[in-house]
């Protein structure tokens, strides 16, 4: 896999509109400001093509993105910090109940913060990638702003904090620079093709 080619399909805002034609599907999950969208656009190598908003939760719907003709990248929104109301963060939990009990899902990406210990939310995604019984890879990003002397204390911090399983691949990351987007595609590619 090498993501030459990547298109935006459809945004769903109701279990109806969710794609079922039998291609693999990647789901991105992360917090509102974890750079969930900068992982996607450093991956595609397009500066703008997941959108990418001053203000977190620029993600609203699931978000379809066909990558090589051959597997769906998933946007889904972002948790935690985003300024909306409850009945918005409502409405998009549980449209996130209703696409992980669709079955559509092949693999997770977790995205998580390098520089800080993963969230209870963060936790609660990643209980429920392994409750669908999926593989994840969890993508410590923004390791670019992290010194030399942190990043293996704040790796391990991430794998004991999130109950990593041994088959659970963390990725250290950074959208910012580039840094292991090939080994992350060759993750992606391995999971789900």
């Amino acid at each position: 896999m090498n993501i030459l080619k990547t298109e935006f399909v459809t945004s769903a805002v109701k279990p109806e509109q969710f794609i079922r034609d039998g291609l693999p599907q990647l789901v991105f999950a992360g917090r509102s400001n974890v750079g969930k969208s900068s992982v996607i656009n450093c991956l595609v190598r397009r500066k703008n093509f997941a959108r990418v908003g001053a203000q977190p939760g620029k993600t609203v719907h699931i978000n379809y993105f066909l990558a090589d003709g051959a597997l769906y990248l998933v946007d889904i929104p972002g948790y935690g910090y985003a300024k909306v109301s409850q009945a918005e963060r409502d409405r998009w939990a549980r449209l996130m109940e209703s696409y992980f009990a669709a079955g559509q899902i092949t693999a997770g990406c977790l995205i998580v913060d390098a520089r800080h210990k993963p969230t209870a939310d963060d936790g609660t995604m990643a209980d429920w990638f392994k409750a669908a019984a999926r593989p994840m890879l969890v993508v410590a990003n923004k390791l670019d702003k992290l010194k030399k002397s942190e990043i293996e204390p704040n790796l391990a911090r991430i794998r004991e904090t999130l109950a990593l399983r041994e088959q659970d691949l963390l990725i250290p990351f950074s959208a910012e620079t580039g840094l292991n987007r090939d080994l992350l595609i060759g993750e992606i590619g391995r999971l789900c093709l």
